[in-house]
């Protein structure tokens, strides 16, 4: 083999040895902004989840709140009804102990 069929092919494994390189290093590289680019959308996606539960939290608290209180006023009625029946049934109960008394 001549000198500079050597070197030719000598040449080109260098060369190709510089390509695999080049190669690995832009695939690494590619990697790397992949795994950025992931975690970005991830850290996006996470925060974007956070602030819809917030959301909905307060959402949540706001109509519980206002089903508490509607609840109340219907218990505060309700409760003004029986004091009301009450107090009908408390004058017939004591004209019934009067009558009894009255009449023993």
């Amino acid at each position: 083999m001549s000198f500079e069929a050597i070197t030719n092919i000598t040449d080109a494994e260098a060369q190709a040895k510089a390509a695999v390189a080049g190669a690995e290093g832009k695939a690494k590289q590619m990697l790397a902004d992949a795994q950025d680019a992931g975690r970005a959308a991830l850290d996006a996606a996470v925060a974007k989840a956070e602030s819809e539960l917030a959301e909905l939290k307060q959402k949540t608290e706001e109509k519980a709140s206002a089903e508490a209180e509607e609840l109340s006023q219907v218990l505060e009625s309700q409760k003004a009804q029986l004091r009301e029946q009450a107090s009908a049934k408390l004058d017939q109960a004591a004209a019934l102990i009067v009558e009894r008394i009255v009449n023993n």
